[in-house]
């Protein structure tokens, strides 16, 4: 059945399949199908249609307002442990010891890796020397976010000085061919270690330590699934993050 509102909205703004289609970056074809046969596009996708016609999205397809059955598993869960202390650090190092492509650490201190695993570094480096990408984002220890969650853990000022440590240790890797550290001062709410199509997710908890969260193993199963939200939300904190600079 066509989509009659859709038809109607866009003819009153001037859009047509192929302007729709470039600003919701899919085929015309999509947004003529969306038209001509009622096809509902992808929830972001229609968010995004929506957007750029100024209209509301469930008035436009209101299938999009009946709840997904939820899954009784993830199928890009791997394993899910009760509190990070629970996951041993060579999890950690094998999956960065195996990535071809992308080691991405999103934390504010995490001195628990270096404290265990002193080769890290080596590590690290041995990997972009075979071509991985490899991206430190760690906490800034003068923002306010930093601060915060100092005082929500009642640690005071320790994760500022954690913070400050890890970038200590970190600090041998700038200027190395492949590495790149930044400092940012977001509201982390999760801490991220990615190593390709594999990711390791600490929850954050107020309250309590990072130690004392869950962390769940992810691994990529196709477009669009938890495991992109995730890394999504790494690139995004990335792109507001300051560069270390050689000293």
């Amino acid at each position: 059945m066509p989509n009659e509102r859709l038809r109607a909205v866009m003819a009153a703004g001037g859009w047509t399949y192929a302007t729709l289609a470039e600003k919701t970056e899919v085929d015309p074809k999509s947004v003529e199908r969306w038209v001509n046969q009622g096809r509902v596009p992808r929830r972001a996708t229609a968010v995004q249609a929506a957007e750029a016609l100024g209209e509301d999205v469930h008035a436009l397809w209101p299938a999009l307002r009946q709840a997904r059955a939820a899954r009784a598993v993830s199928p890009e869960l791997v394993a899910l442990y009760d509190q990070r202390a629970d996951v041993p650090v060579s999890r950690y190092t094998d999956l960065f010891a195996q990535a071809r492509e992308h080691i991405d650490v999103l934390v504010y201190a995490a001195v628990f890796l270096h404290e265990a695993y002193p080769r890290l570094n080596d590590l690290l480096r041995e990997r972009a020397a075979q071509g991985c990408s490899v991206r430190i984002a760690l906490g800034d220890a003068d923002s306010e976010n930093v601060r915060q969650r100092g005082e929500e853990e009642r640690f005071g000022h320790g994760i500022e000085s954690r913070c400050r440590l890890a970038l200590m240790h970190y600090r041998p890797l700038v200027g190395v061919p492949g590495i790149k550290i930044r400092t940012h001062g977001t509201t982390l709410y999760n801490s991220l270690y990615r190593a390709d199509d594999q990711l390791l997710v600490n929850a954050h908890i107020w309250g309590a330590n990072a130690f004392a969260a869950p962390v769940w193993h992810l691994r990529r199963n196709g477009d669009g699934g938890v495991f992109d939200t995730y890394a999504q939300s790494f690139d995004a904190v990335w792109a507001t993050a300051t560069p270390v600079q050689e000293e």
